[in-house]
């Protein structure tokens, strides 16, 4: 799903801050921790943009847009380059092999330091979602329709499998021990693949307490899911190990993206409202 719009960053309002205990949670003053925005800049071409992706150990940040992927300086926002002929929706990187991946038909591969791309890589469906396994050293590109998952060795490129989700997948976070979780936005819930089979292990569903999952955020160290929702706009946080639903949190309108910040302990929500939601899990 896309969000258009015209600057790298706009206007940001925090439509809520969240803390919790370690049992329960409960929501608290907005205003007891500020955010702002400390630098926009103005990107180049036309065309929505939809997953924004920050490689850190390059220091580079990837705003795909219209037939091609921008590159920025990830301190200074200073123009860096870009990969072009390529009508992506996101952005992967393997850190170890150092190649950049895009959810595009073709994927395309490239060096991530020179930005030099390496090959294509035909692929079916419609790509959208991107991310790397860090286990498996793999690629994963999500797709509306079949197949819902492509799997690229991020080492070579070639395609290691493909996974039927179930449903139409958008954001995945990994735990980096085996299992990938993947929101499915038709069915309302959360598939958990093994990462080593490739096989579906089990579809954590919403309960009604959330449609249309879009955004992901995961608590590595407490096992915990933050699943944005579009209607109702809903943040279902589930226990990732057997789907129990723990808690559920307004967010703002649109959400297409999430994530979670281990050091900070905060779960995020980017929405097409303008707004940013953040969570605060608590200590």
């Amino acid at each position: 799903m896309k969000t258009p719009i015209s600057n790298l960053a706009g206007v940001v309002a925090l439509s809520g801050l969240i803390a919790s205990g370690s049992a329960s949670f409960a929501q608290t003053d907005p205003a007891a921790k500020a955010y702002k925005i400390v630098k926009t800049t103005q990107t180049m071409g036309t065309g929505g943009i939809d997953y924004v992706y920050a490689d850190n150990d390059n220091r580079r940040l990837y705003v795909p847009r219209g037939s091609q992927i921008l590159v920025f300086d990830l301190d200074s926002l200073n123009p860096a380059g870009s990969i072009t002929n390529t009508r992506a929706r996101g952005v992967a990187v393997d850190p170890k092999a150092q190649h950049g991946f895009s959810s595009s038909s073709p994927v395309v591969m490239w060096d991530a330091k020179t930005l030099e791309t390496i090959k294509t890589i035909e692929v079916q469906g419609r790509p959208d979602g991107i991310l790397f396994e860090p286990l498996t050293e793999r690629i994963y590109v999500f797709s509306h329709s079949e197949p819902n998952a492509t799997v690229i060795d991020g080492k070579d490129g070639t395609v290691v499998g493909t996974i039927d989700l179930g449903g139409a997948p958008e954001q995945g976070a990994s735990d980096g021990k085996g299992n990938l979780y993947v929101c499915i936005e038709d069915k309302d819930n959360i598939a958990v693949v093994d990462v080593k089979t490739l096989k579906v292990t089990a579809h954590y569903d919403l309960a009604g307490k959330g449609g249309g999952p879009a955004g992901l955020g995961f608590d590595a160290k407490n096992r915990v899911l933050f699943a944005m929702c579009h209607e109702p706009q809903t943040c279902v946080v589930l226990n990732a190990d057997d789907g129990k639903i723990l808690a559920t949190l307004p967010i703002g309108r649109g959400t297409d993206g999430g994530g979670f910040n281990p050091n900070s302990m905060e779960a995020f929500s980017s929405q097409g409202d303008g707004t940013l939601t953040i969570i605060s899990r608590g200590s």
